[in-house]
């Protein structure tokens, strides 16, 4: 049953979140697709995960199975009650080796749900999908720049508004939070709230959701009380991890755009330009 606050005003994360909820929201946006290594448009559009994406996959699925390795996640003991994902593969295929490892051998041994939630799906860009960048710039480049300048008010031909994505990502995460509330006494707001005195509950739990850049920025915005005008304020790194501690009720950001783990694939990347420019002779 749920147990969301009241809010005279009808509006904000008062309403979103249950009245209490401890709790903690992982945000991972899916690994490079091969939409993203061409330069391309995605949207709605299914491209697959390209080769770095899949080994950005397995990285990230690695650290969230070992939280308390150096330097420690602040998420709360044990596993995640589940995995949410937008049903495009980019962010399925990078769900499914999240939830896979803490399976596998070295973890806990434990089986984390996942299923998709098509109210996580990526901002629908019409037109736009599928095409190189430099085509929308030279085709819609006064469309282009109204998007990126005023966001709310301009959108892609075709496409999807801002305001009708946060209509439909506000119930999914509604949804997430609730199952997050079940069977869990609320907490209070008559506690420390900074950080260095306050410890997670070990009984608190805590959810990934996988999607993508545009709808994870309304996501946060809604989990922060913050107007979609700031569309633009939070970007999202390819499988970075960001976390979302919710306290009494109330939410605040702890880590945005964590990357570390994904430092092995640029040490790869650094080493083979290296190489390139040895054999070419050129300094």
């Amino acid at each position: 049953m749920s147990r969301r606050a009241p809010d005279p005003s009808g509006a904000g994360a008062r309403l979103l979140i249950p009245a209490g909820l401890d709790a903690t929201v992982v945000l991972v946006r899916h690994g490079e697709s091969t939409y993203v290594a061409e330069g391309r448009f995605q949207g709605q559009a299914d491209p697959p995960l390209s080769e770095l994406g899949r080994q950005q996959a397995r990285l990230v699925a690695a650290r969230l199975s070992r939280p308390a390795e150096v330097p420690a996640l602040p998420l709360p003991d044990g596993p995640p009650l589940e995995v949410v994902h937008s049903p495009l593969a980019r962010a399925a295929d990078t769900a499914r080796s999240i939830a896979a490892a803490w399976a596998d051998a070295g973890t806990l041994g434990a089986s984390v749900a996942r299923h998709p939630d098509a109210g996580f799906l990526e901002i629908g860009q019409g037109e736009w999908e599928g095409r190189p960048s430099a085509e929308i710039a030279e085709r819609w480049a006064d469309e282009l720049a109204a998007w990126r300048r005023d966001p709310v008010a301009n959108w892609a031909p075709g496409g999807e508004s801002v305001r009708d994505v946060d209509r439909r990502v506000r119930p999914a995460l509604a949804t997430l939070l609730d199952h997050l509330a079940q069977g869990r006494a609320p907490g209070t707001l008559d506690r420390s709230q900074v950080l260095g005195y306050l410890a997670a509950r070990p009984d608190q739990g805590w959810s990934v959701v996988v999607a993508h850049d545009g709808v994870f920025k309304l996501t946060l915005l809604a989990l922060l009380d913050l107007p979609i005008e700031r569309f633009w304020t939070f970007p999202f790194a390819l499988c970075g991890i960001s976390i979302v501690e919710i306290g009494g009720g109330r939410a605040r950001l702890l880590a945005h755009n964590l990357t570390d783990h994904l430092a092995v694939l640029e040490n790869q990347d650094a080493r083979a330009m290296a190489a390139a420019r040895r054999a070419s002779g050129a300094l």
